[in-house]
C-alpha cells in the first residue's frame, strides 16, 4: 500500500512562495500514463527485447520497473537527509527502500519483489504518491535553495540540455554537477516521459498502437538523442518465435 506522509507543520518552507506542485501538475497523472500503456499487454509483449534498437535492450516490464524506481532513488536515496526529519518523517523503512533502489538490479525495482505488472505499477503509484506529497510540502523558494551533486557522464551532458535552469556549475572546475530540487523533479518527470516513449516504440515495433499522447517534453526531445521510430510491426515476427 502507498506510504502516507504526515502533513507539514505551519511555516514549513517560505510562506510567500507557491507550493512546488504548481510547477509540476503532471505528477498527478504520470502513473496513469504508464498504466494506460502497459496494463493490457501480454507477458510476451512485456518481456520482448531486441538488439536491433538500443532503446529495445530493456523490455517494457523493465522500463516500467525503472520508472517506478526513479522517484525514490532520487527523493530518498539522494535527497533524504534534506527532505525528511522530525517534521516530515521518512516515508518507508530502509528495507522497503532497498526493494525500490535495488543493488541487484540496474536502476530498477527488485525483480524478486516486483515482477507481475500490477505489482510494478503499484510500486510506481507508491513512489509517485510520495513525490506528490513532497511537491505539496515544499515551496518553490525552498526547492531553489536546496542542492545535491550528481556525477558527470556523457549522457548527463546530453540530458542537461533539456533543463532551462536548476543545474549549477562547480565553482572550482566549471563543470555542471549541482541540481536543485526543482531540476530534480523535472528530471524525474522527463525520465518518465522518455521511458513511456520507449514503451511506445516497443509497442509500435510489435504492431501495437500507443495509447497516450505525450507532451513535447522529456529527454527524447533533445537534439542528439536517439528518438527514431521503428516501422510499425517491424518486429512482430519476434513474437511468433517466443
Amino acid at each position: 500500500m502507498p506510504c502516507e506522509l504526515s502533513s507539514p507543520s505551519p511555516g514549513y518552507g517560505s510562506a510567500p512562495s507557491p507550493q512546488l506542485r504548481t510547477l509540476f501538475p503532471d505528477f498527478w497523472r504520470l502513473d496513469s500514463l504508464v498504466r494506460a500503456e502497459v496494463v493490457e499487454l501480454s507477458d510476451d509483449v512485456l518481456d520482448w527485447t531486441s538488439s536491433r534498437w538500443a532503446w529495445a535492450g530493456w523490455s517494457i516490464r523493465q522500463q516500467v520497473s525503472h520508472v517506478a524506481s526513479v522517484p525514490l532513488r532520487w527523493l530518498i536515496s539522494r535527497w533524504g537527509d534534506q527532505l525528511f526529519g522530525d517534521e516530515f518523517p521518512m516515508p518507508m523503512t530502509s528495507e522497503r527502500l532497498a526493494t525500490f533502489d535495488s543493488d541487484d538490479h540496474d536502476r530498477r525495482l527488485h525483480d524478486g519483489v516486483f515482477w507481475e505488472v500490477e505489482d510494478v505499477l503499484g510500486a510506481l503509484e507508491e513512489a509517485i504518491a510520495i513525490a506528490r506529497q513532497l511537491l505539496v510540502a515544499n515551496t518553490i523558494a525552498r526547492a531553489r535553495s536546496m542542492r545535491v551533486q550528481r556525477p558527470l557522464t556523457d549522457q548527463w551532458e546530453l540530458m542537461r540540455r533539456a533543463h532551462p535552469d536548476g543545474i549549477s556549475e562547480n565553482p572550482e572546475t566549471g563543470e555542471r554537477t549541482g541540481m536543485d530540487l526543482v531540476a530534480t523533479f523535472r528530471h524525474i518527470q522527463f525520465e518518465i516521459y522518455t521511458h513511456i516513449f520507449n514503451i511506445q516504440r516497443s509497442k509500435m515495433a510489435l504492431g501495437i498502437s500507443p495509447v497516450v499522447r505525450l507532451p513535447n517534453a522529456g529527454y527524447h526531445t533533445v537534439a542528439g538523442w536517439d528518438s527514431g521510430l521503428p516501422e510499425f510491426g517491424a518486429a512482430v515476427a519476434d513474437l511468433s518465435r517466443i
